[in-house]
């Protein structure tokens, strides 16, 4: 007897199992990080991957800038023609070698690319057609492509990619990408990129200059504001961290204060004034701890950390890291008790203050502009107290955590939903 076949039910769309009617196509499960070199800007983007639980399932970009010699004078261009401009200049280098070598003139040899003159040779490209192509053609079987960029450099091939696969595509730019901010599904940066276009902000610049000041428009419905940077600061990483480190940092006498050191910038401006104020002012807690640990940034100015170790570096109680080895950042993160921080980096306040612990800031009226309205939004806050010398370690306070990140990518579930997508880890 011949089997009966029975007609197939109908499928609403034509080409599509029934078994995907519902939207696997709509599940993101893998993402594109596309960096710029900086290390606070790819972590942001990278802090946003692991919050959103794509952590082991994302590919990293770079829009490296070609570096040394003449192309730290040509920062401001813009990427694109950064390139051609260092490819063209390689080309001139190169014949000119040629044409000296060739009349018996004996020249040094070029640099390598490891070396301060590195140009293109050292740069890990963001391919555009390679993302776009990989995102139209794996879209019915991997689904839609999260793309996170953070950093003024990656704008251009991050909008570029919106464009060209929108519909294969969620794209997520960190950091305030200047204009046309509806270039991307979502922007999410710290409400302080918005100070230019307050009421304050107004009064200290030339009329005629209003026009020229970025942001030109107020956040829109696709931006998210934080109060401070991404990370990679959570409470899993802090519990691997303070496991990782306990054999060096359980025996140490409580409570632990630890003072981080950056660099001045162009919104945050000190020299080894601020390292005598902040050098007199440990000296004055001194009694109050139990121990002290201090990092300097790779940036932090020479004359600022000699002299810092040279007054507190044999003090029995202050331990300063050299350097040397692995980096006991998230080590300090875990296991302090209190928090000492120079003002000019938002990053690093961002990560001691998702603690929840005690944040003494030091230098913060030497801010402005931007950088002043991100501390002033923390003092509101009660989330940091200026570093004054009469502080009590012991005596502990504690606020509610900054979850920037978290809330980040709370707010990326929801616009994924909005557009009919989900998130998958």
């Amino acid at each position: 007897m011949r089997p009966i076949q029975l007609p197939e039910p109908p499928s609403p769309t034509r080409g599509v199992p029934e078994i995907f009617q519902d939207g696997a196509y709509s599940v993101i499960r893998r993402a594109i990080v596309i960096g710029n070199s900086s290390p606070s800007s790819e972590n942001q983007s990278i802090g946003l991957v692991r919050a959103l639980g794509l952590y082991d399932k994302h590919v990293l970009y770079r829009v490296t800038r070609p570096r040394g010699g003449i192309n730290e004078w040509l920062h401001w261009l813009p990427v694109s023609l950064h390139k051609k401009l260092d490819y063209l200049m390689c080309l001139v280098q190169k014949y000119s070698r040629i044409l000296l070598t060739s009349r018996g003139k004996k020249l040094l040899p070029v640099p390598s690319e490891n070396g301060s003159s590195a140009g293109l040779a050292s740069i890990l490209e963001a391919d555009l057609k390679q993302i776009v192509t990989l995102a139209r053609e794996t879209y019915e079987k991997e689904g839609p492509l999260l793309v996170v960029a953070s950093g003024r450099d990656t704008v251009s091939i991050a909008s570029s990619i919106k464009c060209l696969a929108s519909e294969n595509v969620f794209v997520v730019q960190i950091q305030h990408p200047r204009s046309q901010l509806n270039r991307f599904d979502l922007v999410i940066t710290p409400q302080h990129d918005f100070y230019p276009l307050s009421a304050e902000a107004q009064e200290q610049i030339p009329r005629f200059l209003h026009r020229w000041i970025t942001p030109r428009e107020p956040p829109g419905r696709n931006v998210v504001l934080t109060l401070g940077s991404l990370h990679q600061i959570d409470a899993s990483a802090l519990r691997s961290a303070a496991i990782a480190w306990h054999d060096e940092f359980a025996p140490l006498p409580k409570p632990l204060l630890v003072v981080n050191i950056g660099w001045p910038t162009s919104h945050c401006r000190y020299g080894v004034d601020l390292g005598k104020m902040l050098m007199c002012s440990l000296l004055s807690v001194l009694t109050s701890c139990g121990s002290v640990r201090i990092s300097f940034s790779s940036r932090t100015p020479e004359k600022i950390s000699k002299f810092i170790v040279k007054e507190l570096g044999n003090n029995p109680k202050v331990y300063i890291w050299d350097g040397e080895g692995p980096n006991p950042h998230m080590a300090h993160l875990a296991w302090a008790d209190a928090f000492v921080v120079t003002a000019d980096s938002v990053s690093l306040i961002s990560e001691v203050c998702s603690t929840g612990k005690p944040v003494y800031v030091t230098g913060a009226e030497r801010c402005k502009w931007k950088l002043m309205d991100f501390h002033k939004s923390l003092r509101e806050r009660g989330v940091v107290r200026p570093f004054t010398g009469s502080e009590d370690i012991s005596v502990s306070w504690s606020y509610p955590p900054l979850n920037d990140t978290a809330e980040a990518a709370r707010r990326v579930h929801e616009a994924l939903s909005e557009r009919g997508w989900s998130l998958r880890a």
